[in-house]
């Protein structure tokens, strides 16, 4: 699972507004090797991590680029699919389609709002702390019809655990937290608090701050 809020505002009107604000999850299982978010070395344009996943190895869950192109990846909760099946494909944000009332969904971009909407007065790093806030937020949404309706095949201890912005189970859950900043001046700040040594009480944060290139 994952979860993304994101606010878009390519001319704002006041200078110390930002055109994008973002702040994503990324839920996994905490055995998965990844790499902290860094510019490939091969390609110091992109800034992402990285799953280290044997025979996976190179993905990402979500990067920016210094011209500013963007990519993120979401899982998508289902029953278990025919493997004979053909042509599935499917764009999302959360675990379901993008206009998906999930409850959890609802509730956190409702928090994010809040903080975005005070974004222009305050200082970069409250605004990075808020976020944060947002994002680790662990009040289960329940009990929620549509998570149960997409995830019918799963038992109810399991769903419960998807229920929050922030997922927490002893093996899986919410392992990275990502904010990404773009001011009206085209200046970019890319804060990752990441889990380490699969430890949910241990945590590294790492900065990275840029200008868009044209």
């Amino acid at each position: 699972m994952c979860i993304i809020f994101f606010k878009f505002d390519p001319h704002p009107v006041s200078k110390n507004a930002y055109r994008f604000i973002l702040a994503a999850n990324r839920d996994e299982f905490y055995h998965r090797p990844c790499k902290l978010a860094d510019f490939w070395g091969n390609n110091n344009e992109i800034l992402s991590g990285l799953d280290m996943e044997e025979g996976k190895e190179g993905g990402t869950w979500l990067g920016i680029s210094t011209r500013g192109k963007l990519g993120a990846l979401t899982n998508y909760l289902q029953p278990r699919q025919n493997p004979e099946a053909r042509g599935r494909g499917t764009y999302g944000l959360s675990n379901a389609l993008l206009e998906t009332p999930w409850r959890k969904l609802c509730f956190g971009k409702q928090l994010f709002l809040e903080v975005v909407e005070q974004s222009h007065v305050l200082p970069k790093d409250t605004l990075v702390t808020q976020l944060l806030d947002v994002l680790n937020n662990e009040e289960a949404q329940l009990p929620d019809p549509a998570i149960e309706d997409q995830g019918r095949e799963y038992v109810q201890p399991i769903l419960s655990k998807y229920a929050a912005v922030c997922v927490r189970g002893p093996n899986y859950g919410t392992r990275t937290n990502t904010i990404i900043l773009v001011d009206a001046d085209g200046h970019v700040t890319f804060t990752e608090r990441s889990m380490l040594n699969k430890d949910p009480s241990c945590w590294e944060t790492n900065t990275y701050e840029f200008m868009l290139q044209s």
